[in-house]
């Protein structure tokens, strides 16, 4: 194997985990962008109101993004378990 295939292989897992942590990341930041101009307008400093829309928000994402990002993190686990006898000879 050489240390281009390594990059090359470092650079692909970068770029899934990018793309499965994205939709739960920016659902936090809306959410909590939300929340945030909620409380200020209205002056609630409680924690759990920032807290517990994010939770449901993730859960909803994690219900609908789930089968895409599990089938992408299984096609990458494939790839990776077929190029071992490549690397390997």
């Amino acid at each position: 194997m050489t240390p281009e295939d390594v990059m090359t292989q470092g650079q692909q897992a970068l770029q899934l985990a990018l793309m499965i942590g994205a939709p739960l990341l920016l659902t936090a930041l809306a959410v909590g962008l939300l929340v945030g101009i909620f409380q200020a307008a209205t002056q609630i400093n409680e924690q759990t109101l920032s807290f517990i829309p994010k939770v449901v928000a993730m859960a909803a994402v994690l219900v609908f993004m789930g089968p895409w990002m599990l089938r992408m993190v299984v096609e990458f686990t494939r790839r990776l378990i077929e190029s071992i006898p490549a690397v390997v000879h």
